[in-house]
């Protein structure tokens, strides 16, 4: 290398954010997903079976899929080829496919193609690659944000390893900051810099598991200040631009499942923190008071008749007030909801009963229930025969037959109103002379 081309790739190093210039340069330095990299993982013993195939990283950003990649190509001797699927296209893609394969039948080496947001591949780009996935000219190693499962092709997730990645811990950010600040070479070790572990700790929490963010952060705080630089929460504060809760379609189903989750299961403390996560991201409040509500039937049900109204109350009065303020209205409603007490009768009932009609002979509606009103031929043919009106009986309920088959249903919990529901429910089926020992037909 002569001097001229040193200077410029040390040029070109030193324009290198932190978080560019820290990238690990062995697995041993890879910090995190350690589900799948750590001894025994199935990531860890396909490297060490030189059997790498096909793969595809998913994860949040600043988790490491790009430098994974980077790695897995030195660690297994391949050449690395990458491709943005945001600023190239099938042309790109076919020209690196034929040197690969020109390189292979040459003796040469084997080629690892590393595809950044491999999910901006429409169809026809993503299955011009499968022909050399199958026949092993490249290991093709795909990163995305979005859920494979759903934003790639399903043949080509079916000829791939999915690796999913975890946002990295707060030890494992607060790790990645100390090695920063004492690396003389490639980090901040040269800048007189105190670090207090409540601060380091203060980054590897507000950077919610993105080491690019937490290393980001770090660089500001020390390079926009006079040595020695004190690394105060202030100072941190000084740092950190606006803090914006980013969510994606996966992130939004998650989200949305542990807020139900947390209500059904009746912590009012989780389910007020998942509303505020969802509140912060932007989340549509519509879509808020639609699942609270659908919540109020499944999950409370007849155990607190005032949950439904309560729910469907907080729609109204959401679209009144609009937010902020309506998030007064949501704050009240999931609490009340997580404390009322649950019950999913009325919920498994309607379930069963569907089920019968599916599966089962669908009942004819008893004669006496049918209607006779307004022409004289359902008269004749004997509709409404032998009703009973309810309202004619001492107690309003007629021992008559509504169904034409013995089925129970509706099974109240011993839980809330429900358990008074039960006792009601238990005389009036004695009334009518049903059998309550009579599981759901299902």
């Amino acid at each position: 290398m002569s001097l001229f081309e040193k200077m410029e790739r040390d040029a070109l190093v030193s324009a290198q954010p932190l978080a560019a210039r820290m990238r690990p340069r062995s697995l041993d330095e890879f910090t995190g997903q350690q589900q799948f990299l750590g001894p025994g993982g199935l990531l860890r013993r396909l490297i060490d079976a030189d059997r790498l195939g096909s793969i595809i990283l998913y994860g949040p950003p600043g988790t490491g899929k790009t430098t994974l990649a980077r790695l897995l190509a030195s660690e297994t001797q391949r050449e690395f080829r990458e491709i943005s699927a945001v600023l190239h296209g099938v042309k790109d893609l076919r020209e690196v496919l034929e040197a690969a394969r020109d390189e292979l039948a040459s003796g040469g080496q084997a080629t690892l193609l590393f595809i950044d947001e491999i999910h901006r591949f429409n169809k026809a780009q993503q299955d011009a690659v499968m022909a050399d996935v199958e026949q092993g000219i490249v290991s093709l190693v795909g990163a995305t944000t979005a859920n494979p499962f759903f934003a790639i092709n399903a043949a080509l997730v079916s000829r791939s390893q999915v690796f999913q990645f975890e946002p990295l811990s707060v030890e494992d950010i607060v790790r990645l900051l100390k090695r920063a600040l004492a690396d003389p070479e490639r980090g901040l070790g040269s800048y007189e810099v105190h670090a207090p572990a409540d601060s380091l700790r203060k980054i590897a929490e507000i950077c919610d598991g993105d080491a690019r963010q937490a290393l980001g952060i770090l660089e500001v705080a020390v390079l926009s200040n006079e040595e020695p630089v004190e690394l105060t929460h202030e100072l941190l504060a000084q740092s950190v631009a606006g803090r914006a809760v980013l969510q994606d379609d996966d992130t939004h189903y998650d989200t949305t499942s542990a807020l139900i989750k947390s209500i059904r299961g009746s912590d009012p403390d989780a389910g007020l923190y998942w509303l505020a996560r969802m509140l912060e991201s932007g989340e549509d409040v519509r879509f808020l008071c639609r699942r609270l509500i659908i919540l109020a039937s499944e999950d409370i049900g007849n155990a607190d008749p005032h949950a439904l109204p309560l729910a469907v109350a907080c729609m109204q009065a959401c679209e009144f007030v609009g937010l902020p303020e309506c998030q007064l209205i949501l704050s009240q409603t999931v609490t009340y909801l997580a404390c009322a007490p649950k019950s999913n009768a009325s919920t498994t009932a309607i379930a069963a009963a569907k089920q019968d009609i599916r599966e089962g002979r669908v009942i004819p509606v008893p004669r006496a229930l049918r209607d006779s009103h307004y022409t004289a031929a359902k008269k004749q043919l004997g509709h409404g025969t032998g009703y009973e009106y309810s309202h004619n009986s001492p107690d309003g309920i007629v021992a008559q037959d509504y169904l034409g088959v013995e089925r129970i249903y509706y099974e109240p919990v011993d839980r809330g109103f429900e358990k008074e529901l039960a006792v009601r429910l238990a005389d009036i089926r004695r009334k009518l002379g049903r059998d309550q020992s009579s599981p759901p037909q299902v």
